[in-house]
């Protein structure tokens, strides 16, 4: 007989609302930025994954640009072998520089065709249909930031991602998003990923968590 599928127990973990979206997300997050695919890969990935799902975590955080890729790919093939349910799960990735071999000069930033291709390359390293969130890692002012909303649409329209969010932006920048999103009637990204310092590294925060 089968193992039966584990089922996400919240447990006593707060859940906000990101944004000004419906998704409810755990006050913390798992991320893999300086380890998952480096220097912490196989049994280790699983181990780390399952303590965090036990403790009422659900929701991972990575990036194309983590170790090469080798962060989604260890994340997914954690998933994947875990058997979680996929509908249990939160995942965002980040969308920006591309470590795929034969890197050329449209395999990076944020051009409709980077967007479109690094996001489908995600999903192939995770093993997923779809991400709940992905973010735009970095702002690229060499690209119209209507272009830019209108490329994460279309990835949200093809179901590849349910929301996106910004890395990093500037103020302005994000107001810029929200404007072009407002005047095209887009989809605005509904969260940002700032700069926690906190010397030598930093931490990644969620910004814009609802109370409800």
């Amino acid at each position: 007989m089968s193992s039966p599928v584990p089922v996400f127990d919240a447990k006593a973990m707060p859940f906000r609302r990101l944004g000004p979206s419906g998704l409810r997300v755990p006050l913390f997050s798992l991320g893999g930025w300086l380890t998952l695919g480096g220097s912490v890969v196989g049994e280790s990935v699983k181990d780390i994954m399952q303590a965090a799902f036990e403790h009422g975590i659900n929701m991972f955080d990575t990036a194309e640009d983590y170790q090469k890729g080798a962060a989604e790919r260890e994340m997914g093939r954690a998933i994947k072998e875990l058997g979680w349910r996929r509908t249990d799960l939160i995942i965002s990735t980040k969308i920006f520089w591309s470590h795929e071999p034969g890197t050329g000069p449209n395999d990076t930033g944020l051009s409709r065709k980077h967007v479109i291709e690094g996001t489908k390359a995600c999903l192939r390293r995770l093993q997923m249909d779809y991400v709940d969130i992905i973010f735009a890692h970095r702002c690229d002012t060499t690209v119209p930031m209507e272009e830019i909303v209108r490329a994460f649409n279309y990835v949200i329209d093809q179901g590849w991602a349910l929301y996106w969010g910004t890395s990093e932006w500037s103020a302005h920048q994000i107001e810029e998003a929200h404007h072009v999103a407002t005047r095209l009637n887009l989809i605005a990204p509904i969260a940002e990923q700032c700069k926690h310092k906190s010397a030598p590294s930093y931490f990644p925060l969620q910004l814009m968590l609802r109370k409800q």
